[in-house]
């Protein structure tokens, strides 16, 4: 079997709306969470320096959802309008074994809210049943626990620590790991 691919859809939560970015939100995604250097602090890409890099950023995102193989969805809460908040994206697959690698980012002023864990709660389901995932897994630094809570909030197990692993925006880190597998859901 191979993963059942079918591109970044809109989806729906009680309290959120996870839809595809569009160039549009270059502004929001810059205010919002991109710029922030406590935001990006343990991610993998620095803080954006000005809308500019956010805009550039969305051209490429956008660029990609004519790909079937292609999930990013802009975080949305419904009491927002339709201004974005964060990110939740695939950041990894291997359809061998049907396994989807995600992350995510929020903006500080949503951090404790179990906005994320509502948004991955969705997007784990959308793997699950619709591209029909063997494994979803996720990582992170265990300087940053609060990201290891929402993993575990949806479920997923620790499968442990490998050290000096992983590179973010602290330098060489170790990276906590956490994985669900359909047959768990």
């Amino acid at each position: 079997m191979a993963l059942k691919h079918c591109g970044t859809l809109r989806l729906k939560t009680e309290r959120l709306v996870l839809r595809r970015f569009a160039l549009t939100d270059a502004l929001a995604m810059h205010k919002n969470w991109a710029s922030d250097p406590e935001v990006t602090k343990f991610l993998t890409w620095p803080p954006h320096a000005d809308r500019d890099v956010s805009k550039a950023v969305l051209e490429d995102w956008v660029k990609s959802y004519k790909r079937k193989d292609y999930y990013q969805w802009a975080i949305v809460p419904k009491e927002n309008g339709d201004e974005p908040i964060g990110s939740i994206t695939a950041v990894g697959m291997n359809d061998d074994v049907e396994m989807i690698h995600i992350g995510y980012c929020i903006g500080r002023k949503w951090w404790h809210q179990g906005i994320m864990s509502e948004a991955l709660n969705a997007v784990m389901d959308f793997f699950f049943n619709k591209v029909e995932a063997n494994r979803i897994e996720s990582r992170h630094d265990p300087n940053n626990p609060h990201s290891g809570m929402v993993m575990k909030k949806c479920g997923m197990k620790y499968e442990g620590r490998l050290r000096s692993s992983d590179r973010n925006n602290q330098g060489i880190c170790d990276a906590d790991w956490y994985a669900l597998l359909r047959s768990e859901r």
